[in-house]
């Protein structure tokens, strides 16, 4: 008697599972196409977004920092360098390969003004000769309140007309120069945190500015990189001292053999 009851729950109960398990496989179907769909979909998202970032598009700069300077000599960047031994905190040094006095800065020329910049420079410098350039003491950009800048003063007869003639030139050719007047200077090294400052140091030190350069600044992370892209000579000699007299004024003319050998070169 106690076993009919079990055998007609078995019969009622697996015909419920059946039909549930009917109609569950149309919902589990459209689960399983939209799951598939969905995959695709993204694979073929990530594979677009994965070939724009193998093959972004380039950027082709149409401007570019460019200055007119004298290169400093390694007779000088040597002394300098080790003054800057003396420098604590966070200030970071000019290497002495970068040492230079800017005599016109340009924060954005256009590449294709590049030729007309350097006929300015070769013109400007064509009449020039070699300057006598001097170091002074130290100071600070600015010089009250917290510095960015420790320079060393530079001093040379016709470095300032220089600068002001090349700064009109370029001006004239419609492109942008530095706004702040010109102060003759070697940068030393650049304050990127708290630093103490250095007790002002005096330089007996010069040389002789044969020419001047054109660079460009690329700018990185760790400091700018200059590329030099022309140079310009100071092309008038210097005038020599005259020799003495050898033979003391006479009334009777020289012969024309004493005229020739004074005309020819010793």
């Amino acid at each position: 008697m106690p076993a009919a009851p079990v055998q007609g729950v078995r019969r009622v109960t697996q015909p419920r599972r059946k039909d549930e398990a009917e109609a569950s496989a149309p919902r589990k179907a459209q689960e399983q196409t939209a799951s598939a769909e969905f995959r695709q979909r993204t694979e073929r998202q990530s594979a677009q977004a994965t070939r724009g970032r193998q093959a972004p598009e380039e950027h082709t700069p149409t401007t570019g920092r460019f200055f007119y300077a004298l290169k400093v000599p390694a007779s000088i960047t040597g002394p300098l360098s080790e003054a800057q031994r003396k420098l604590k905190g966070n200030w970071r040094t000019t290497g002495r390969e970068q040492m230079h006095v800017t005599l016109c800065y340009l924060p954005s020329a256009p590449l294709d003004r590049l030729a007309e910049l350097k006929v300015l420079g070769a013109r400007l410098t064509e009449n020039l000769g070699p300057m006598d350039v001097k170091l002074r003491g130290t100071g600070y950009f600015p010089n009250e309140g917290s510095p960015r800048v420790w320079f060393v003063k530079v001093e040379a007869e016709g470095l300032d007309e220089l600068a002001a003639a090349l700064r009109t030139g370029v001006q004239d050719l419609g492109i942008e120069t530095e706004e702040l007047g010109f102060k003759a200077h070697i940068t030393l090294a650049r304050r990127k945190g708290p630093a103490p400052r250095v007790p002002p140091m005096n330089f007996e030190l010069g040389w002789k500015a044969g020419g001047a350069t054109l660079q460009r600044s690329h700018l990185q992370k760790t400091g700018p990189i200059y590329e030099q892209v022309s140079t310009f000579r100071f092309q008038v000699e210097s005038p020599a001292a005259a020799p003495p007299n050898e033979h003391p004024p006479t009334d009777n003319p020289p012969s024309r053999t004493q005229q020739t050998e004074a005309q020819e070169p010793s």
